[in-house]
């Protein structure tokens, strides 16, 4: 059975700093794309930073030079650390595996970004 899991969501303030971990068990982990959605309150779900299989990286303009996507596919993980955090990426964040016809959720990790 194929799980993704995140954690490392939490409350911090503006200007902080938090690490995301997405940890993927029951398949081949190389050979999926890994991206991190985000999704506000009342909002759409929306693409933040994604991880080709080969390792390159996008990135939402809203997050560029403050969010990185990394991966370690020894330890079937991917990351998206996160500084100069804003109140505006306070969302319930979802780590996602893609590969042609077939696409996995994580169950999500809130971040909440408040003073």
């Amino acid at each position: 059975q194929v799980q993704l899991v995140e954690s490392g969501g939490g409350l911090v303030q503006p200007g902080g700093s938090l690490r995301l971990s997405c940890a993927v068990s029951g398949t081949i982990f190389s050979i999926y794309a890994m991206g991190w959605y985000r999704q506000a309150p009342g909002k759409q779900r929306e693409l933040v930073a994604v991880s080709s299989n080969s390792g390159s990286t996008n990135y939402a303009d809203s997050v560029k030079g403050r969010f990185t996507i990394s991966r370690d596919n020894a330890k079937n993980t991917v990351y998206l650390q996160m500084n100069s955090l804003k109140p505006e990426d306070t969302a319930v964040y979802y780590c996602n595996a893609g590969y042609p016809g077939i696409t996995m959720w994580g169950q999500g990790t809130q971040v909440t970004v408040s003073s």
